[in-house]
């Protein structure tokens, strides 16, 4: 059998929980979504947190509600698509910043090189689980009168200094995608301090709407009335994904334990091996462990050797101005030019059997023999 990059960790708890909403007679948004955010946000330690059907969704109305709608936006040159989508859906322009050689998170100094009169934000990822130098990112942020959008979307349960990522910037963006830490199939979550920006995402979310069909109804006194106060979008979350979101954060710090157990055992078994470049941890971050990237010369020989030994692998990612949509993009981003042809992500999720973790050992090993 197949050894994939990623597997979700499910059970009895998640079945049983969509079956309780099942039975409920309320699938949509309602009582399970605000129960989830009441919860994320506790466990995020913000005032705020608006449910959504994805990162993307909470990427973009981020920037929206920030007002951002021309000028510039920052991102890191290394990360999946939706993060520069979120400015370009805006009208704004996405300005690819470098990544460090060792987390591949966006490079301080290089973001202080790209801001213009125009640059409006800054959207640093949390790459892999590991926290950015958000501190340094906040000190350019409030030099520069810029707003800072966090990309959580590898990063639920990780910590900088102690303190939940998402809970630094003015907005942070999560993803519950079917790979991720907390898997939920689709959703997502846009936590914040702003009573203001979370109101203007929750109307955002439900096509523009002041309130939701679960605000307007009630036991004998369902109203039919609302407004449209803006150009909003079918962004939210629903109660089956939210009831899933509940177990899984239930057991998402033992899930993450897990994660770090194996990357342990990835790290002692290829640490010492010269022609593999290990991922780092900062002392001052707590990693989630999205994904385990290793950086090596002959990727793609490893990639397809892997396979044959039924081995999935994964990259992620090459440098977004690669891209068609952002060819025209002039950059300059010289480490992220020579290190995402040497990154190569290999199978990191809970359910790995000790098994499992030594055959990709073993095969990795083998590569070199």
């Amino acid at each position: 059998m197949q050894i994939p990059v990623f597997r979700p960790s499910m059970g009895e708890e998640e079945i049983d929980a969509i079956a309780e909403v099942l039975r409920s007679g309320w699938l949509g948004l309602g009582p399970k979504t605000k129960e989830f955010e009441e919860k994320f946000a506790e466990f995020s330690k913000v005032n705020f947190a608006v449910g959504l059907n994805s990162a993307t969704a909470a990427l973009h109305l981020a920037v929206k509600a920030l007002g951002i709608n021309s000028g510039e936006v920052i991102v890191p040159a290394i990360t999946f698509i939706s993060t520069a989508l979120a400015a370009t859906y805006n009208n704004a322009k996405p300005v690819f910043a470098d990544v460090y050689e060792d987390t591949l998170n966006i490079d301080v100094d290089d973001v202080k090189k790209k801001i213009t009169k125009k640059t409006k934000a800054i959207i640093p990822v949390h790459y892999g689980g590991h926290p950015v130098e958000i501190e340094a990112l906040l000190d350019i942020a409030n030099e520069h009168d810029l707003r800072i959008i966090e990309d959580c979307a590898h990063a639920c349960g990780s910590e900088y200094k102690g303190k939940p990522v998402g809970s630094f910037g003015d907005v942070g963006c999560f993803s519950f995608h079917a790979v991720k830490n907390l898997a939920t199939g689709d959703g997502g979550m846009l936590t914040t301090n702003d009573g203001g920006i979370a109101k203007k995402v929750e109307q955002l979310r439900w096509l523009g709407i002041d309130r939701s069909t679960f605000l307007r109804s009630g036991r004998n006194n369902y109203s039919w009335y609302y407004d449209v106060m803006d150009i909003g979008y079918k962004y939210h979350m629903n109660d089956i994904t939210a009831a899933i979101g509940l177990v899984q954060l239930r057991k998402l710090g033992k899930m993450n334990e897990r994660r770090a157990e194996i990357v342990d055992i990835y790290n002692k078994n290829f640490g010492d091996m010269g022609w593999i470049r290990i991922p780092v941890k900062k002392d001052y971050v707590k990693s989630a462990h999205h994904n385990y990237v290793i950086k090596v010369e002959d990727r793609d020989e490893l990639i397809a050797f892997l396979a044959e030994q039924g081995i999935s692998t994964g990259v992620h990612y090459m440098p977004l101005y690669l891209h068609p949509i952002y060819s025209n993009v002039k950059t300059s981003a010289p480490v992220a030019e020579k290190i995402w042809k040497k990154i190569i992500t290999l199978p990191l999720y809970p359910d790995m059997t000790p098994n499992d973790v030594n055959k990709v050992i073993t095969s990795v090993k083998a590569f070199k023999d």
